[in-house]
């Protein structure tokens, strides 16, 4: 068991926004492509660990990240961690067995290393160079085989993204919205990942990446006569061809676009100069 570090948490406390189903978008993606790495992890001595860090000032997004998981792997456990006391104090009322919620932050004050790390709406009132580095931070707690998910939305979730980080550094990057949520895809812009947010400039990948797809978007129009499902969907097979969009399950193809994700891996999106070293 990895102890549990000592002294005063990481980080720096959040407006704690939060509400029902706002990260359903993110929680069904995670049970889908890490499902089987949770599943995996029962063979283990200690069930699968889940760490939601930043859960904000109600626990209901902790609670149904639990019940969604469970779902795909009955024994995980899921732990909420806030660095705000009284928003722990407030969340604990709801434990049950296999849920939990501690005081804490970036260092994942944990009994063990997690599989999974959810940090959504925590980076974005950090500068760049320190969302770097708390990337480091939380993937230097990982179990070896896990991933951190970090992203943003909006305060309803119907926009979001979100990166896949692994112990080697970011895996992928993944768009997600309500089909009626956006007018072109572009719109998501302004919740990309703090690491990407400012690098949507000309010159930079991401930017050339939704200049395409809102290209895309347009061209397939015609097949918003069908719904704009059916528009997303063929605006992701068109904009494919150009970029290396997953394509195949579990993170792409049609299954996860009809929800209206995409996801790239994010070494197609990666800005051309960073403090990191990816």
């Amino acid at each position: 068991m990895r102890p549990v570090r000592p002294g005063r948490p990481v980080g720096a406390v959040t407006r704690g926004t939060t509400g029902h189903n706002r990260l359903r978008r993110c929680d069904r993606w995670i049970a889908a492509v890490y499902g089987p790495l949770l599943r995996s992890g029962r063979a283990g001595t200690a069930p699968p660990l889940v760490v939601d860090l930043g859960y904000g000032a109600s626990h209901v997004t902790t609670t149904e990240l639990f019940t969604r998981l469970r779902r795909v792997c009955p024994v995980v456990e899921v732990v909420g961690v806030e660095i705000d006391p009284g928003r722990v104090a407030a969340a604990r009322p709801y434990e049950r067995e296999g849920l939990s919620f501690v005081r804490g932050g970036f260092e994942l004050p944990v009994p063990r290393p997690p599989l999974i790390v959810r940090a959504f709406n925590v980076l974005r009132q950090y500068g760049e160079d320190e969302a770097w580095a708390h990337w480091d931070l939380l993937r230097a707690g990982l179990h070896p085989s896990g991933v951190v998910v970090e992203g943003t939305c909006s305060e309803v979730g119907h926009r979001a993204t979100w990166v896949a980080l692994g112990a080697e550094g970011p895996r992928t990057l993944t768009f997600a919205a309500r089909f009626t949520g956006f007018g072109r895809p572009s719109d998501l812009a302004e919740r990309l990942p703090k690491t990407l947010i400012h690098r949507n400039v000309p010159g930079q990948p991401v930017h050339a990446f939704l200049a395409d797809w809102d290209r895309a978007w347009a061209t397939c129009a015609p097949f918003g006569a069908y719904g704009a499902r059916q528009r997303w969907i063929r605006a992701a097979e068109l904009v494919a061809r150009d970029w290396p969009v997953e394509t195949l399950p579990p993170a792409g193809g049609p299954g996860r676009w009809r929800l209206g994700e995409l996801t790239l891996p994010w070494s197609g999106i990666a800005p051309s100069a960073s403090p990191g070293a990816w």
